[in-house]
């Protein structure tokens, strides 16, 4: 029988991070963006699992603006597999930070640490967004939740209403916690972010049925597909949501064509990834501009400091579009790889594989006329 006036909470194993702090030309500090989790936690031996799962390598790690020393790592993982709670998966304050004490919680009325009424400008708020995300990580061995602290407007605006599905459910839930890129204008010019998402491994409908699932489904979420688990087969669709550019997707095409396994719906998924990843490859800065940090007091504890003077120094990405397919003169290039492929032995199949492996599984009916030159030169060079 629990205490009942005793609020009951599960541990706190670390914290997932979008970002991290890094110097600057003028020897202060400031946050930037990351397109990979990072974790943080007190406990060394949990750390060393996440990275034997996700990548990367446990390091030793002092907050910016102090705080106990702890641990991180820097994952190779974008997409992570988690069981989401049923009460208290996503809370939401507005907060302002004096280093890393919170001065101020407030719900958009009511200042709940001072008990007094909203203190903020509506139209210009001294407090930030904060949502928090809390998650318990599937496959690492380890009892507890990990938290996850946005100060997005998108996250604020998206997860509530998830969570508050979510709460249908009466258990936990199997989902996925993953990053999705989203651009804005800041200061006239376009800026990139992330913002974290929550996905999950059942329908809307047998979620209000309460058929919930706990992590032992059949099947394996990658965006809007599903590729069934079978026995000795390595799961490509898992594989290719978390590879970080288009040439990883490429050699996992050339894997399941090898292995046999290339079949019509893995197919459509690696080529759909591959598309995504190429449509993201653009030229871009570490060093790029977060809006949310543009425009909020920073979180110390979570980001570092960052004044006007080194928000001024951000690089902001540009977007490069490519030239589109031109299906004639396309055509004609593919019949010249075919007679040059020919005399090699290669049959069509084995000219498709080598192209898709070439493109990161690209198929050359997508492909533009330069990228099918590019290949014939390759071809004909004896490059392949």
């Amino acid at each position: 029988m629990p205490i009942l006036d005793l609020q009951r909470r599960m541990r706190q194993l670390g914290e997932i991070r979008l970002g991290h702090v890094v110097p600057t030309r003028n020897g202060k500090t400031r946050p930037a963006k990351l397109d990979k989790f990072r974790f943080t936690s007190p406990s060394r031996e949990i750390l060393t699992e996440v990275a034997n799962l996700y990548g990367g390598e446990v390091k030793p790690w002092t907050p910016a603006n102090g705080g106990p020393s702890e641990f991180e790592v820097y994952s190779q993982a974008n997409r992570l597999p988690v069981l989401i709670p049923p009460k208290d998966a996503v809370s939401q304050w507005y907060e302002l930070y004096a280093g890393s004490k919170c001065q101020r919680r407030c719900d958009g009325v009511t200042e709940h640490k001072s008990d007094r009424p909203c203190m903020c400008d509506p139209d210009n708020r001294d407090c930030a967004m904060t949502t928090r995300v809390n998650v318990m990580l599937r496959d690492v061995p380890a009892l507890g939740q990990w938290l996850l602290i946005s100060k997005g407007y998108y996250a604020a605006v998206t997860l509530p209403p998830a969570a508050e599905l979510l709460s249908q459910a009466g258990g936990y839930v199997a989902g996925w916690l993953g990053m999705e890129e989203k651009t804005a204008i800041v200061n006239d010019q376009l800026a990139r972010f992330k913002v974290p998402t929550l996905d999950v491994e059942i329908t809307p409908a047998a979620l209000m049925a309460g058929q919930i699932t706990g992590g032992g489904a059949a099947a394996v979420a990658s965006g809007p597909e599903r590729v069934a688990i079978t026995s000795g087969r390595p799961d490509y669709a898992a594989l290719a949501a978390v590879a970080e550019s288009a040439e990883e997707v490429g050699k996992l095409w050339t894997q399941a064509n090898q292995a046999g396994h290339l079949d019509d719906d893995l197919a459509k998924v690696l080529k759909a990834r591959g598309e995504e990843l190429r449509a993201k490859a653009s030229p871009t800065s570490n060093d790029g501009p977060h809006p949310d940090d543009t425009q909020r007091v920073l979180n110390p504890a979570d980001y570092g400091d960052a004044g006007q003077e080194q928000v001024d120094e951000y690089v902001h990405d540009v977007e490069i579009v490519e030239d589109a397919p031109d299906p004639a003169a396309a055509q004609d290039v593919w019949f010249q790889i075919i007679a040059a492929a020919g005399p090699r032995g290669m049959t069509t199949e084995q000219v498709e594989a080598a192209f898709a492996e070439q493109h990161s599984g690209l198929h050359p009916s997508s492909a533009t006329v330069a990228q099918l030159e590019t290949f014939l030169g390759a071809l004909k060079g004896g490059a392949l």
